[in-house]
């Protein structure tokens, strides 16, 4: 019969995995536990990362909510290219993977040219598309419009393009990688589905939306949260396509979304607590939106 070994002893036996796993978890607690915890007081106090925290309690947050223009104008555009990227991004997405997914010649070609933004530095294709969107006639895509015969648009320069010429660079930069999610989840639809739906007379449109549509709902709802995520983190292409000396955010704060302020506010201005408190509301934005879109995946899919 074999002997039960004692805690200790098991302990004793497992202590070399506790020694590799300790500096990961050590620097896990260090660089993301501990500045967590520290960002959750700050956001209580007013500090500016030089005298020591002052306790302020609530006020950092109500003063954000009732006191703070600069805010709800960073959600309102938070939103608004939120709206503006999800859905035609997934749209775009999901006709691509379907295009790629059918039996034509070098699709393995056009799996990797759609798919290279997606592994390119977000740095580096900001500083492309902002060339590209230069004022005047030095930016290539006001060279096509002057060519075509109309007027050049100074697109981050301009209150009413800023937001949405970098709005049609992330839906180009975030096209690839959700091609892929799509066409992972399109190969595991089985083909026999798709028989018995040409033996019932179904068409194309027919097998989209009563098939294609319906199985690819879990990684729907998975493109949807990351895409919501990434929409209302968004901060790189921002501070590179709309910085300037006098901050970020486009003119009259026309780009301006909420993680952009939040620098603003804490690496620019040095209010350290009340970007904290920027942060935290972020946080609770994405965590309550994300367990509502977790709600549409609960349901199981049958095949």
């Amino acid at each position: 019969m074999k002997k039960k070994k004692g805690f200790f002893t098991a302990l004793n036996e497992q202590k070399w995995s506790y020694i590799f796993i300790a500096p990961a978890v050590l620097l896990f607690l260090i660089f993301v536990v501990g500045p967590l915890i520290a960002s959750f007081y700050w956001s209580f106090t007013e500090y500016n990362g030089i005298h020591p925290p002052k306790w302020v309690g609530l006020g950092n947050y109500k003063n954000i909510f009732f006191n703070d223009p600069r805010f709800w104008k960073s959600i309102r555009n938070t939103i608004f290219y939120t709206v503006g990227v999800i859905p035609p991004g997934v749209a775009l997405s999901l006709m691509l993977a379907i295009a790629v997914d059918q039996q034509i010649r070098f699709k393995n070609f056009f799996r990797v040219i759609y798919f290279i933004p997606s592994v390119t530095s977000i740095i580096a294709l900001s500083v492309i598309w902002k060339w590209l969107f230069a004022g005047e006639k030095y930016g290539l895509i006001n060279y096509f419009l002057i060519l075509t015969g109309l007027k050049p648009i100074d697109w981050l320069m301009s209150p009413t393009w800023t937001l949405p010429a970098i709005m049609i660079m992330s839906i180009w930069a975030g096209i690839g990688y959700n091609m892929i999610l799509f066409l992972a989840g399109l190969q595991t639809i089985p083909t026999t589905v798709y028989e018995a739906a040409d033996i019932d007379g179904a068409n194309m449109l027919d097998k989209f939306w009563h098939i294609t549509l319906p199985l690819l709902k879990p990684t729907m709802v998975f493109v949807v949260i990351m895409g919501f995520i990434a929409s209302f983190q968004v901060f790189e292409r921002i501070y590179i396509m709309t910085e300037t000396e006098f901050g970020i955010g486009g003119v009259l704060d026309s780009a301006l979304t909420v993680v952009a302020y939040l620098y603003d506010m804490g690496f620019r201005k040095f209010q350290m607590g009340y970007a904290s408190a920027l942060g935290y509301i972020v946080f609770i934005v994405i965590f309550a939106v994300t367990l509502i879109n977790l709600k549409f995946i609960k349901s199981k899919v049958e095949y």
